[in-house]
């Protein structure tokens, strides 16, 4: 009798385990986006909050009801304004949903970056997926802003990067794995995109407020290098295999104004490191398909082959002269040595990187391996 009192006691508790420590969804609040500035040597927390029964059962949410709250907190730490933030707050938060992570460039400038993902990655809760921006503008604002035709705010730009970077690939969107793993290896710098607040639709109601990516912040494990904004860091579209598909403009006759603009995809990038009398240099081809679609009279596809390689062998010079000024390698030619020959890189590598000057690329080849033009021939549609 002993015997199966015991047994059906233990039975009880086996099937009791499994709720004693549940969570009731209704009963916990959701932290979508986490947005973290630096003023006056303390942490400012603003955390965005969002409401997932209003994505359950459509894209296109409630125009009536609220998507989001953002609540603010400080504090010594950033740890020290999160506790600060639950004190104001109804239910448990929940950590798991955590999807954009917004740094201000004081954050960056302080040094703070590193600590701040030390302390979101050893939380069992949060994901290596949380994707990572930097912003010049009011963090508070960034945090507040919601998608254009008021779609539901898991579809906006920070939110959900990579919808758009297929269709336009200017700036690689990265994530905490990334950060990490670049951050972690030669030449232990990395591109974090930099979001911006834009004004460039309108509704009935006036000015829409809308994310958009302007250009990157660089920063090292002990710190912040520089922000490149949008005209000077194009370069760094064409220099990864990472890239969807990208525009260029170019001007076929330099004596009239016959512009004509290329999207460019299946970018294959090659860089190879040679070592020359000591000095290390790198041998860049990269090959890339280009599509043509309006012009205004007519071309060869050798005319835009010549064209487009031109304009893209520029836009990457450019970029690297530019980041050469700040110490910084935008293409990481050091790793690309590193994988190539790490005893060689051994012996010149200071701290992780390469010396680079403005003759370290030797060859910078760009071949347009194929023009589409849509139709069979560059002629005009419709003739004079």
């Amino acid at each position: 009798m002993k015997k199966k009192i015991v047994i059906i006691f233990i039975s009880l508790l086996i099937l009791l385990s499994g709720c004693w420590d549940e969570n009731e969804p209704e009963r916990m609040l959701y932290i979508y986006g986490l947005g973290i500035d630096y003023k006056d040597d303390k942490y400012e927390v603003y955390a965005q909050i969002i409401d997932f029964t209003m994505l359950a059962k459509t894209e296109q949410p409630n125009p009536q009801a609220t998507q989001a709250e953002v609540g603010h907190a400080s504090g010594k730490t950033v740890d020290e304004a999160l506790f600060e933030l639950y004190h104001s707050m109804d239910q448990k938060l929940f950590w798991g949903h955590l999807t954009y992570l917004v740094l201000s460039e004081e954050v960056l400038k302080n040094g703070n970056a590193n600590p701040i993902v030390n302390t979101f990655v050893r939380y069992r809760e949060t994901r290596y997926q949380t994707w990572v921006y930097s912003t010049q503008d009011s963090v508070k604002e960034v945090m507040l802003l919601t998608p254009i035709l008021n779609k539901a705010i898991s579809q906006s730009k920070i939110a959900d990067p990579m919808n758009s970077y297929k269709q336009e690939s200017f700036i690689e969107p990265i994530n905490l794995r990334k950060m990490i793993i670049r951050l972690n290896e030669p030449s232990h710098e990395v591109n974090i995109p930099l979001v911006s607040i834009k004004e460039n639709w309108e509704t009935e109601k006036g000015p829409d407020k809308v994310a958009a990516m302007t250009g990157v912040s660089v920063i090292t494990p002990k710190g912040f290098k520089q922000t490149i904004m949008l005209d000077k860091v194009r370069g760094l579209q064409w220099m990864t295999n990472e890239t969807k598909r990208g525009e260029i403009t170019v001007n076929l006759n330099l004596n009239n104004d016959n512009y004509l603009t290329v999207a460019l995809d299946k970018i294959e990038v090659n860089v190879k490191p040679v070592t020359d009398k000591g000095e290390v240099m790198f041998d860049i081809n990269i090959k890339m398909e280009a599509t043509v679609s309006g012009f205004i009279s007519k071309i060869t596809e050798a005319e835009v082959r010549k064209g487009v390689g031109k304009e893209v062998k520029k836009e990457i010079e450019e970029t690297y002269t530019e980041a050469l000024k700040q110490d910084i390698d935008i293409y990481r030619l050091s790793e690309y040595l590193y994988r190539d020959n790490v005893k060689v890189w051994k012996k010149v590598q200071k701290e992780g990187k390469v010396e680079l000057t403005e003759n370290s690329i030797r060859n910078l080849t760009v071949n347009i391996s194929k023009v589409n033009s849509g139709r069979r021939s560059f002629r005009e549609t419709i003739s004079e």
